[in-house]
């Protein structure tokens, strides 16, 4: 297997430099920076005056034209919020070295040009159920509780459910918490949000870009099968000592960035720089004063996050970068159970652009590790625990508009899990795994106006555990049929290891154990199907259209399918010890979301609509998942006005029709745990029982929230402004239903209204 690999990857690095000496057109590349931070500049475009060709720098600031005729040019570079930059070139059959080129930022907004790089990236890439997220985006919604948060801005894409305010999750067209694969800086995250679900762990101001991909994902990715998550953060300000100082009701943060060793004006000299990152939530002692008709003894949410990165970047551009994290949360809900876990990691990443090859290498090296206690009343403590290693190195060789992408990833994870079931079953788990793919994808622009946007691509994903190999093609298309209407598919096979100790029979789920799937065959057979391997699987498959109705309007619409063909839960059915601890399942998601936007002069206006169809089979029932919310409706409003656009006024406004729960059929007098035959059940206690209804027969309320906020800035000079704020969730007051406790029948609700202010000075 091994040898195989290193012949694959041998062939295609010397296929990769044959093309590149062979090449007869002239090529240009170059990476994009802020001339006043010296951070690479995204989404710029790059065009050749006179000519046709240009391109969009990425979320790395590079850029690449290829095919261009010999001779003199000039290249124009443009980006909302800086000038543009013209530059003369000179173009030959000899490959053209990397180039380094800095914009000036100016306070005048370009919505036009927005609107005009938006429209080329939709024509060059294939963005089927994908969704790029910058920090202006997230910067207008709601910022609930005075902090603007990425786990907000997650709750309104098309797809995503979201269980609540309190322990909520979200859940990605089908796909459990689990099956949804979080990266940041290429290290895998295995919780990336608070008990309280209006925060994640993520700093705003730290974050480059994100990728969601809820469905169809191309084959640089693996290990889940259900969706992906991949944030970026940017480095720190290589040319300055800078930061931002936050304090809210709710939380307050802190950020430094600056330079070890300075970035000269424009020169390309090699330059270290930092970005540290502290926040935190005081909740339960500020809801005391000032939120006491919530909760008299306080909002039981505290949180820690610390986040830290060094970048070195040389001359010519490659940069090596080491961070780590530190994430801590600790919740106390009375009467139903305390929850605390805490997460942390470091690594290095690396990017190096070799001067005369059109190609660039990257790759990571990440450890992180996760552990989580969870003590409720009425249940025994659930602990779960996983260490995660992983490895990977990516490779992408420029053709003209065409992109060449290929890689190795390694995975080692350590799970450590325990659980006491409803009838007293010890479940306690160790186990070691690891993984290794391979991976290749082709992005090719096909015709001579690149009306076709072709993407095939496969990955091998070796399970060592299972001895088993999971052969998975890829493929994303779409077809420009106008300059203003597109036609998009993916489709694909997926597969994973990891899986989730969690109960179906919960009203609310607040525990998420980690597990890999046993090494050994639980079932002889899935629903008439030999069973192999305990591997999960899935399919995905996604038909959409992007149709830019007017010039300021433009609609997105999907319909997906995702078949869970192999599926492994905790046995619900167990009694004795001595029964399976695990069974097969299958499962099937299906539905459509429409999202309609406008864009014009500071307006901001999304409409988000989801309809969702989600089941599971376990050869016992077929039942609906406890967040099959059938339909979800999201509108968002932003508006920034006054002189130099100072005022900002967000709203959003959240609908969702009620999840499916278990109804508690009736209480009852049972014994303790007997540990054997031979046991005394005259000396043993009593206690209370309950007895279940059907899996997820009811139906809970319908949800539904609305949040404003409005903030003032105050620009005192270049690099020095502060920002006030208020806002506040919920704002009329809706009871939300959080739980239900199955004894008393006492209903417990989501946050009620909470009103906050906030003052931010960036310096």
């Amino acid at each position: 297997m091994y040898k195989n690999i290193k012949r694959i990857t041998l062939f295609i690095l010397m296929f990769s430099i044959g093309n590149e000496l062979f090449a007869q057109t002239g090529s240009l590349r170059g990476v994009v920076f802020d001339n006043s931070s010296g951070e690479p500049i995204s989404f710029a475009t790059v065009f050749i005056k006179g000519t046709t060709i240009g391109a969009i720098t990425d979320d790395k600031g590079i850029f690449s034209l290829g095919k261009i005729p010999n001779g003199q040019y000039e290249m124009r570079i443009s980006c909302v919020g800086y000038d543009s930059l013209i530059v003369p070139i000179n173009v030959s059959e000899k490959q053209t070295p990397m180039g380094k080129y800095y914009l000036k930022r100016i306070s005048v907004q370009l919505s036009d040009f927005e609107m005009k790089a938006t429209k080329l990236i939709s024509q060059t890439e294939t963005r089927v159920s994908a969704t790029h997220i910058t920090p202006k985006q997230i910067l207008r919604i709601p910022s609930v509780g005075g902090t603007p948060d990425l786990a907000q801005y997650l709750q309104v894409l098309p797809g995503v459910i979201f269980t609540g305010d309190q322990g909520g999750q979200l859940y990605v067209r089908g796909g459990t918490p689990i099956q949804n694969k979080v990266i940041l800086d290429g290290m895998v995250i295995y919780n990336p949000f608070h008990s309280i679900g209006l925060f994640s762990v993520f700093d705003v101001d730290i974050i480059k870009g994100v990728q969601v991909y809820t469905a169809g994902f191309g084959a640089e990715y693996g290990g889940r099968i259900s969706s992906i998550m991949d944030i970026t953060t940017r480095s720190g300000n290589t040319k300055r000592f800078g930061g931002k100082a936050d304090i809210s009701t709710f939380t307050s943060k802190l950020l430094l960035e600056g330079p070890i060793l300075k970035k000269r004006e424009e020169n390309n000299n090699t330059n270290i720089s930092f970005l540290l990152s502290l926040k935190g939530s005081y909740l339960e002692q500020t809801s005391k004063l000032f939120y006491r008709y919530a909760n008299g003894d306080g909002l039981p949410y505290n949180y820690f996050d610390g986040y830290g990165k060094i970048t070195l970047e040389t001359e010519n551009g490659d940069r090596i970068s080491l961070f780590g994290f530190s994430f801590n949360d600790k919740v106390h809900y009375p009467e139903i159970a305390t929850y605390n876990w805490n997460s942390w990691g470091m690594g290095t990443s690396f990017l190096f652009m070799p001067s005369h090859l059109n190609m660039i290498a990257e790759g990571t090296i990440a450890f992180s590790s996760y552990k989580m206690i969870l003590d409720e009343i009425i249940l025994p403590e659930r602990y779960s625990k996983i260490d995660g290693l992983n490895m990977g190195i990516d490779l992408s060789y420029f053709q003209g508009k065409n992109t060449l992408s290929y890689g190795i990833e390694m995975l080692a994870t350590w799970t450590n899990y325990k659980l006491v079931n409803n009838y007293y079953g010890t479940i306690p788990r160790e186990n070691f795994n690891n993984e290794l793919a391979l991976y290749l994808k082709y992005k090719w622009l096909a015709g001579k106006t690149g009306k076709f946007v072709i993407e095939p691509g496969f990955r091998l994903h070796f399970y060592t555990s299972q001895s088993y190999t999971s052969a998975e093609p890829r493929l994303a298309f779409k077809y420009n049929v106008t300059n203003d209407f597109r036609l998009k598919f993916a489709t694909g096979l997926y597969s994973q290891n990891l899986m989730s100790a969690t109960s179906d029979q919960d009203v609310v789920n607040l525990f998420y154990g980690f597990l890999t799937v046993p090494e050994s065959i639980v079932e002889d057979s899935l629903r008439g199907r030999l069973i192999k391997n305990s591997i999960q699987k899935g399919q995905h498959a996604v038909l959409g259209v992007e149709w830019d109705l007017w010039k300021h309007v433009s609609m997105n619409l999907e319909g997906y399918l995702k078949n869970f063909s192999q599926l492994t839960n905790i046995n619900r059915y167990q009694v004795f010890d001595s029964d399976k601890e695990f069974i097969l399942e299958t499962g099937i998601a299906y539905g459509g979301d429409i999202n309609l936007k406008y864009e014009q002069k500071g307006f901001h206006i999304n409409f988000i609509y989801s309809l969702n169809w989600v089941t599971r089979n376990d050869d016992v029932i077929i039942y609906r998942t406890h967040f099959d919310r059938r339909h979800n409706i999201n509108f968002l409003f932003s508006y920034a006005f006054g002189k130099r656009k100072a005022w900002q006024a967000d709203i959003r406004w959240n609908y969702g029709s009620g999840f499916p729960f278990t109804k508690t059929k009736g209480i009852y007098p049972r014994l303790q745990y007997v540990q054997s035959i031979n046991g005394d059940i005259i000396k043993i206690n009593e206690e209370l029982g309950i007895a279940l209804d059907t899996l997820n027969r009811g139906v809970l309320p319908d949800y539904h929230r609305l949040d404003v906020s409005i903030k003032r800035r105050f620009i005192f000079s270049e690099n020095c402004t502060l920002e006030v704020g208020a806002g506040a969730t919920n704002l009329y007051n809706y009871s939300n239903i959080f739980y239900v406790n199955r004894i008393t029948s006492e209903k417990i609700y989501q946050l009620p209204i909470l009103w906050s202010l906030n003052a931010c000075i960036t310096f």
